[in-house]
């Protein structure tokens, strides 16, 4: 399962441990992803998804997960985000 967010696309990063004697060995800081279930109010049914704590901190500073759709660019989406975005785009519309 890779360690990418399927909001936010925020993944691995990489740097250094750094001893007392400043001897450096390369590591990988990872992101907090936890598994959570989130409701769509337009379309009136949940979703999973493993996101990292920062994009759920977003989706409630933004007003919900539609809202944070909405704002949210294509490019940072999973496959699966993607298509829930766009069948609340088209229920919006109609």
């Amino acid at each position: 399962m890779s360690r990418v967010c399927e909001l936010t696309g925020k993944g691995p990063m990489t740097g250094n441990n750094v001893s007392h004697a400043k001897n450096r060995t390369k590591r990988r800081f990872l992101p907090n992803l936890n598994d959570v279930t989130l409701a769509s109010d337009v379309l009136g049914r949940s979703f999973k998804f493993r996101i990292s704590a920062a994009a759920l901190r977003t989706i409630d500073h933004r007003g919900g997960f539609d809202a944070f759709l909405a704002k949210a660019k294509d490019s940072e989406l999973s496959a699966n985000a993607l298509k829930v975005k766009k069948d609340i785009a088209k229920a919006q519309a109609e």
